[in-house]
C-alpha cells in the first residue's frame, strides 16, 4: 500500500501548495476589509447548490440506466458520482473517473458493455451542453480570453460542434468503421482492442442515444441543471461578499468556458489549471483580494469534499485491495 499512500501525500502536498500560492499571489490590503463583510451563509448556500447538482446527476444517471433496461437504486448512483470525483481527482487528465463509475455500476448490477457505455453517453452529454452554451457566451462576453478574439473562438466552438455530429451521425451510420480498421492495422495487438472495444462501445453509446428520443431529452436537460448547480458556488460565494451588482450572465458564462476547459486538461482533477484560470477569468470581477480566496473556496467545495465522501464510499463498498489496484500501480 505504500504507492497508494504516496499518491495521497502527493495529492495533498500538489493542492496545498497550489492553493497556497494562488492566495499569497492575489492577497492586498483590500483582502481583509472585504473578507470582513462575507456572510457565512453564502457557504450553506454553496453548499446545498452543489447538493442539488449532485441529486440532478443521480437522476439523470438512473434515467439512463432505465432506458438501457436495467436498474439501480438512487443510494447507488450516489455511490457511482462520488466514486468518479475520487478517481478522477488522483489520476492525470480525471481518467481514473471513468474506471470509478465502471466500477461502481457493475457492483450495483449493471452488465459491463452496459456500464461501459453509460459512462459514455454521461460524458457526452455534458461535453454537449457546455458546447451549445459557448455561442452564447462569447455573444455576451468579449475578451473572455486575453489575446484570443471571440470570432477566433466561435470558429472553434462552431467546428467542435460540427466534428461531434458528424462524429455522432458516422458511428450511428457506420461511416465511421472502415476509418478505425484502417487505423487500428497499424497499432499494436493490445492497442487495437482497446481501440475496438472503446470504438464498439462509443457506437453503443450513440445507439442508446438515438433509442429514446423524449427520454432522452429529459437527460439532456438534468444534465445541463446538474452543471448549472455546481457552477453556482461562485455566484453563492459572491453574493457572501456582498456583491450583487456585477452582471451574473457574465459570471456563469465564465464558469461554464473554464470548466469546459478542465474537460481536457492534463493534470489530476484539472488541479493548478483549474485555480488559474479561476484568478485570470475573475481577477477583475471579484472584490479585490478575494480572488484567490474564492478560487480555492470553489475548488474545496466543488472537487475536495465529494472526493473525501467518494473515498469513504470506495473502501467501502471495493475496500483496500480496489486502490492497491487501480492506484498502486
Amino acid at each position: 500500500m505504500n504507492k497508494i499512500y504516496k499518491r495521497f501525500v502527493v495529492l495533498i502536498l500538489l493542492v496545498s501548495v497550489i492553493s497556497g500560492v494562488v492566495i499569497y499571489t492575489t492577497v492586498d490590503i483590500h483582502t481583509l476589509r472585504n473578507l470582513d463583510h462575507f456572510q457565512p451563509w453564502s457557504v450553506a448556500l454553496a453548499v446545498f447548490s452543489v447538493g442539488l447538482g449532485l441529486f440532478f446527476d443521480g437522476s439523470r444517471l438512473m434515467h439512463l440506466v432505465r432506458i438501457s433496461h436495467e436498474k439501480i437504486t438512487l443510494y447507488q448512483a450516489v455511490q457511482v458520482i462520488f466514486g468518479n470525483y475520487f478517481l478522477a481527482l488522483l489520476t492525470p487528465g480525471a481518467t481514473g473517473g471513468a474506471v470509478a463509475q465502471l466500477m461502481f455500476l457493475r457492483h450495483a448490477g449493471v452488465p459491463t458493455g452496459k456500464a461501459a457505455v453509460l459512462v459514455i453517453v454521461r460524458t457526452i452529454l455534458s461535453i454537449f451542453f457546455l458546447i451549445l452554451c459557448m455561442p452564447f457566451i462569447f455573444l455576451h462576453d468579449a475578451g473572455i480570453v486575453p489575446g484570443v478574439s471571440n470570432d477566433v473562438l466561435m470558429a472553434v466552438t462552431v467546428t467542435a460542434f460540427l466534428v461531434l455530429i458528424l462524429l455522432v451521425i458516422g458511428a450511428r451510420r457506420g461511416y465511421l468503421d472502415y476509418i478505425v480498421i484502417r487505423l487500428a492495422k497499424r497499432m499494436k495487438n493490445e492497442r487495437r482492442r482497446k481501440v475496438f472495444a472503446f470504438f464498439r462501445d462509443t457506437k453503443s453509446a450513440v445507439a442508446l442515444l438515438s433509442s429514446a428520443p423524449l427520454q432522452m431529452l429529459v437527460v439532456f436537460a438534468e444534465s445541463g441543471l446538474n452543471l448549472l448547480c455546481i457552477y453556482a458556488i461562485v455566484p453563492c460565494l459572491l453574493l457572501g461578499l456582498g456583491v450583487t451588482d456585477i452582471d451574473w450572465y457574465t459570471v456563469m458564462g465564465r464558469m461554464i468556458f473554464l470548466n469546459m476547459l478542465l474537460y481536457f486538461t492534463p493534470t489530476p482533477g484539472g488541479s493548478g489549471i483549474a485555480e488559474g484560470g479561476f484568478v485570470l477569468l475573475f481577477s477583475e470581477t471579484v472584490p479585490a483580494g478575494t480572488v484567490g480566496i474564492i478560487a480555492v473556496s470553489w475548488r474545496l467545495i466543488a472537487e475536495y469534499i465529494p472526493f473525501l465522501i467518494g473515498f469513504y464510499y470506495t473502501l467501502t463498498v471495493f475496500g483496500r485491495d480496489f486502490l492497491h489496484r487501480q492506484l498502486g500501480k
